[in-house]
């Protein structure tokens, strides 16, 4: 399912559908907290501020992780939320080549060029 998410997100130069992903203790914050509540399923669930936001989720990895869209993180989570968010963010990646994106022209030294 993940493949054809992103094939649609590629095929129509269109990120929303791109799924992030975060350690399920970011939802920590919000369980037992007075406005909010936390329910699920077994494969999804919803983080809701009574009267505010909501954004539903998957839960992958036996309950380790959880995972949205980007547009649903960009389009429901408020700004207040979205750096606790990011605090929690999981996931295989090149810490170097991130680097290299959110700094580009800055130099890396980063080992020989060599044939893969």
């Amino acid at each position: 399912m993940l493949k054809l998410a992103y094939r649609r997100a590629l095929r129509d130069r269109d990120p929303a559908l791109v799924q992030l992903s975060f350690e399920a203790g970011v939802l920590e914050r919000y369980r037992g907290d007075g406005p909010y509540s936390v329910i699920r399923t077994n494969s999804a669930g919803r983080v809701r501020k009574q009267g505010g936001w909501s954004l539903d989720f998957g839960i992958a990895d036996e309950d380790t992780v959880v995972h949205a869209s980007w547009r649903d993180l960009a389009n429901s989570l408020p700004e207040e939320e979205r750096d606790h968010w990011a605090q929690h963010a999981c996931g295989s990646v090149s810490n170097n080549f991130v680097r290299m994106q959110i700094s580009p022209g800055s130099c890396f030294d980063d080992g020989d060029v060599r044939p893969w």
